[in-house]
């Protein structure tokens, strides 16, 4: 399954992270680390020091999402704002310069 507007795949199917009871929000192109990060923590008892490994990928994994999404809100913007310049470059204004002079 791909998701419009990223490079990452989904990796996880649906059926797995339904298994795995991944909540909603978190079911996105990370959710294959998570699942194993989850039963890690179970087995652990949720100790913070236990499964530092899997903590850390999952987290790099979701902040090159999150800097992905941000890149490419920049570039949206970046693409209006150079329509409304050139909207504002073709149009004649309504009231002239002069009209207040």
């Amino acid at each position: 399954m791909e998701v419009l507007g990223s490079t990452k795949p989904m990796i996880a199917t649906q059926e797995e992270m339904v298994e795995a009871r991944v909540p909603i929000p978190y079911r996105d192109q990370c959710a294959h680390l998570l699942i194993p990060l989850n039963k890690c923590r179970h087995a652990e008892f949720f100790l913070p020091w236990k499964c530092e490994n899997e903590r850390h990928i999952y987290e790099k994994c979701e902040y090159e999402l999150v800097m992905e999404r941000m890149l490419q809100m920049r570039k949206i913007r970046e693409a209006e704002a150079n329509l409304k310049q050139s909207h504002k470059q073709g149009t004649i204004p309504l009231i002239p310069k002069t009209a207040n002079a």
